[in-house]
């Protein structure tokens, strides 16, 4: 789910534009002017902005200009019913990263905002600890024999443990980390997932690694030479 800043003076496309984006899993702030958008992103975070070309006797691609000046760098689709040419050029040269001509499909226009919030999502970080080296873009993990591909909740589970080296989570801890934010759930997965990833990873002694249960206390991963 992202946050998107609607700046679209037409109240029925900025009304499609929140429905759809609703219905797409995303929050939206909307804004009718220049000094609305402004605001709005200096008072509040987004992550993407739909900025309309002309917001009557205002310019969309003069307020993305604006915000690029001052380092916003968030991505923006520019929409506008102008068509020439040069009108594409202006507002991908202000620093929109797409621009959708009007009228358009809202699939379309959603399918592409969602290609600009991939492109702009921080790259996962390769995780190495002992022998273990795990990459969470593809969930996989490496360093002894054949690859092991992880499930997404496995791989949630092997990223806390292995950004926690030597650490003590407690049952509760990784459930709210990984699980909560679901729902459906009890504390219980936690030790189904334990024992998945334990299975998967031969327990994580090939890799020069140890999966502790502390009694009374949570779970530690360290290096086999650790001492507790």
């Amino acid at each position: 789910m992202a946050h998107i800043l609607v700046v679209e003076d037409d109240p029925d496309i900025a009304s499609l534009l929140e429905r759809g984006l609703a219905s797409a899993g995303h929050t939206t702030d909307r804004a009718e002017c220049v000094e609305s958008a402004m605001s709005l992103i200096s008072s509040k975070p987004c992550d993407a902005a739909i900025i309309d070309m002309m917001l009557g006797e205002e310019s969309g691609a003069c307020l993305l200009t604006d915000l690029r000046n001052r380092g916003v760098r968030i991505p923006a689709i520019m929409l506008s019913a102008l068509t020439r040419i040069e009108d594409r050029t202006e507002g991908l040269e202000a620093g929109a990263q797409d621009y959708v001509v009007k009228p358009f499909q809202l699939a379309e226009l959603l399918a592409r905002l969602e290609v600009q919030l991939r492109r702009a999502a921080p790259r996962p970080v390769m995780m190495t600890l002992g022998g273990l080296v795990y990459d969470p873009s593809n969930r996989l993990a490496t360093g002894s024999g054949k690859p092991v591909v992880m499930s997404e909740r496995e791989g949630d589970l092997l990223t806390l443990f292995l950004s926690s080296p030597g650490v003590v989570l407690t049952r509760g801890e990784i459930f709210d980390r990984i699980w909560a934010p679901q729902g459906g759930s009890t504390e219980n997965v936690v030790d189904v997932y334990l024992g998945y990833l334990r299975r998967k990873l031969g327990n994580f002694l090939p890799y020069g690694l140890q999966l502790r249960t502390l009694r009374g206390r949570g779970f530690v991963l360290s290096l086999m030479e650790d001492d507790e």
